[in-house]
């Protein structure tokens, strides 16, 4: 988020995982205004089911933008059953070039259990290479720390748990308090 339009404001940690044949995203419940701590169990990972289709997302930034983004990718897999990837493009697109979209704050990591993306407000729809993702203000922590996780036995939600426990532990701006949903590949 920019400094110059919401000074003190600060947003969260969400962490996407995929593995052994799940996807979990996992987000912490800190909402924070300069040092304050407005909130503490916000729920940022939400389930979609458009159209019959399951989909998890998990988002960082403004909650109103956060919200209209959800519901414009929840409008764009509505008109691309089943194509998460080709609803996440158009989401980009417009967001990128529609001028009300374009100046939305924030970020989402979406997954159908098959695929998981990061959408961004740059038009990026971005892939993560070792099958685990994170946005926000502890998602630096959160990423090296599930990175960390991935070559041991742990599965999926274990990972995810505990990489938002140590970027809890890190990160002044991110809680334990967690919302995890799991979607099977």
């Amino acid at each position: 988020m920019s400094d110059d339009k919401f000074p003190g404001w600060h947003g969260t940690t969400i962490v996407g995982v995929r593995k052994g044949g799940k996807v979990v995203i996992a987000g912490d419940g800190q909402v924070s205004v300069g040092q304050t701590v407005m909130k503490g169990t916000a729920r940022k990972v939400r389930r979609l089911s458009p159209g019959g289709m399951d989909v998890v997302a998990g988002f960082a930034g403004s909650t109103a933008d956060a919200f209209t983004l959800l519901e414009r990718l929840e409008t764009k897999l509505e008109a691309s059953p089943g194509q998460l990837a080709r609803a996440a493009v158009e989401l980009a697109k417009d967001w990128r070039t529609d001028k009300y979209l374009k100046n939305l704050e924030a970020m989402l990591i979406v997954t159908d259990g098959k695929d998981l993306f990061v959408i961004t407000g740059a038009g990026d729809v971005l892939e993560p290479e070792h099958d685990i993702t994170a946005i926000g203000s502890g998602g630096n922590f959160a990423l090296a720390a599930g990175r960390a996780m991935m070559d041991t036995d742990k599965d999926a939600e274990t990972i995810a748990r505990d990489a938002m426990k140590i970027a809890a532990d890190i990160c002044v701006y991110t809680n334990g308090n967690l919302t995890v949903e799991t979607i099977d590949a």
